[in-house]
Order: structure tokens, then sequence, then C-alpha cells
């Protein structure tokens, strides 16, 4: 649904078990050189938020996942 290029249960899955809040993955994401903001997490989540090619490696490093487990083929 909507215009996500990624399940938006991946990210938050990944993150629960990280124990991550938005706030701080975002923060994360950031420090390592990636300008995000709570509101985009939250969009990502949701589904409302198209994921940029490049981005996906800085989320999927902070939430210590693959890229293909968000893309929903792991």
């Amino acid at each position: 649904p909507g215009r996500c290029n990624i399940p938006g249960e991946r990210p938050r899955e990944a993150g629960e078990r990280a124990d991550h809040s938005q706030e701080r993955l975002a923060y994360n994401i950031h420090s390592a050189g990636l300008d995000i903001t709570q509101k985009a997490i939250s969009r990502i989540e949701t589904g409302d938020r198209v994921v940029a090619d490049y981005e996906l490696e800085y989320l999927a490093d902070a939430l210590g996942v693959t890229i293909y487990y968000l893309l929903g083929k792991e």
C-alpha cells in the first residue's frame, strides 16, 4: 500500500528488537552522516515515505540488519 519501497513493518520490528526509539534511530543515522529526522523514520515505518537507494545502507546499519531484510527478501 502507499508509495513505500520497503515493508514498513521491517524497520519497525528491527527497531523494536534493537530497543531503538524513532528518535534514537534518527540520531544514530544522523551521526553516521545522513540527515534524517524522527518524522522521516515514522513515515518510513508507516509506508508513507520512499527510502532512497543511498539511504538503505544507513538504515540497515543503524538497525543491525541487512538491506535484503529491509526489502523483504530475507
